[in-house]
């Protein structure tokens, strides 16, 4: 683990949120350093960062917050962690980095600080870095040393495809759980305004927007159903299913008590109009987000909260996120705290998506395929990925594939779709048996 601290330490500084581009190279001798971090986190990940980075002359003093007992993860916890209707300085949300820490980062004169596991990096007058590894794991797999340089190749090989065919194309995404949606990459989205949607999205690297982000255009037409089994936090719930049309979610089935949360929230928003979409309601589709690192494995304990729930696992490459909502600390965030309204955005896992862009001229380009991000296989990708040692699969083999079944492991989905928790704990604890 300390070896791989100390990669970490070394690698280029981006204020890039995503697992593989975050690094912490640019600390000298005589710097000063701030990790703060929760109770939630393996005091041995800390410790291991703070002596890679001591060893280069810095000083590092840690902070620890107290974000509650350990355990189990609950179906809601999703809707409450992320949902809000004041301002989210005023009550922070899951991932972000607390703006009280933030503060006083900058009023200690810190060169860099070393916070929060996930949303943007809100700009500061000092270096600033996510710290997105709760678990030894998360350091251990190596997902965060992955080679940045095939990294970025496997991005931009990837980003080509959406950014230069995708202008006027229709984007199909099923897979095997149920997603059936279509949408059209409406040339206006392409005018460089939005954030992360331009010709070299350096800072979505690892999340990459496969829908355009806020603000949704009037001709929006997403139409079709999205489902899974999981989001970012929370118990793995009864198989959702969200009816999208016009971009908007319509209804909501199924879901369990996950899907009871999420209705009452598009129930009490149904007539808000937000200044990001173009009717009203709280809930459109904006997020279709690409991971693209091949060394990511789902955490261990995936049950309990402190392992930072499945959140981690929307890294892997070929799974997308949808996030269905407004955008993080996006404007029509603050115009919603502003006025009280509820605002937030929430998730559904596609673990095997299949994404594919039809040109206008009928061409199709797949970009995944049951869950496998072409770019993996690109010539020049392979021709890099050789280069670190004569074995490409060794960087661009999945490490882990998700078990589900009926579709990459014996038995029923529908069984498993009534009540998935049991077996995704069951194999989850498999995954980590010495």
């Amino acid at each position: 683990m300390s070896e791989v601290a100390s990669v970490l330490a070394g690698l280029p500084e981006d204020r890039a949120p995503q697992v593989g581009f975050i690094g912490y190279g640019d600390t000298a001798a005589g710097d000063r350093v701030l990790i703060a971090v929760d109770n939630h986190y393996d005091q041995t990940v800390v410790d291991a960062m703070a002596t890679a980075l001591r060893d280069k002359g810095a000083t590092v003093d840690i902070m620890t917050t107290d974000s509650g007992p350990d355990r189990e993860a609950d179906y809601r916890d999703e809707v409450e962690a992320v949902i809000r209707d004041t301002h989210w300085t005023e009550k922070p949300r899951r991932w972000e980095g607390l703006p009280s820490v933030e503060d006083f980062a900058g009023k200690a004169g810190y060169d860099l600080l070393l916070h929060g596991r996930g949303g943007p990096t809100p700009p500061t007058d000092y270096r600033y870095e996510q710290f997105p590894w709760l678990k030894e794991e998360h350091l251990l797999q190596g997902a965060g040393g992955f080679p940045r340089d095939l990294h970025r190749l496997i991005n931009m090989t990837t980003w080509d495809k959406i950014w230069h065919k995708g202008p006027g194309s229709v984007v199909r995404l099923t897979d095997p759980e149920g997603t059936d949606i279509s949408f059209t990459l409406h040339e206006e989205y392409f005018d460089g305004s939005r954030r992360n949607f331009t010709e070299k999205p350096t800072r979505a690297f690892g999340h990459l927007h496969g829908h355009p982000p806020t603000p949704i255009l009037d001709k929006e037409d997403a139409t079709g159903v999205i489902a899974g089994t999981t989001s970012h936090i929370g118990r793995p719930f009864p198989r959702i299913k969200v009816h999208i049309e016009g971009g908007r979610i319509e209804a909501i089935e199924g879901g369990g008590p996950y899907g009871d949360a999420w209705r009452e929230v598009l129930e009490e928003t149904k007539n808000v109009h937000y200044p990001s979409f173009p009717r009203p309601g709280l809930f459109w589709l904006w997020e279709v987000a690409i991971g693209t690192n091949p060394w990511t494995v789902r955490s261990p304990n995936i049950n309990m909260v402190s392992s930072g729930g499945f959140e981690w696992e929307r890294r892997r490459a070929g799974v997308i996120h949808c996030g269905m909502g407004t955008r993080w600390r996006a404007g029509e965030e603050a115009w919603a705290a502003k006025n009280n309204v509820k605002y937030g955005h929430l998730h559904v896992h596609l673990l095997f998506p299949t994404y594919e862009i039809t040109t206008r001229e009928g061409n199709v380009i797949p970009v995944i395929q049951n869950g496998h991000l072409n770019a993996l296989d690109d010539p020049a990708v392979v021709d890099l990925a050789r280069g670190y040692g004569g074995d490409p699969d060794v960087f661009l083999k999945e490490r882990w594939i998700p078990a589900v079944p009926g579709i990459t492991v014996p038995g029923s989905y529908d069984d498993f779709a009534r009540d998935p928790a049991p077996f995704i704990y069951d194999d989850n604890r498999k995954l980590y048996v010495a």
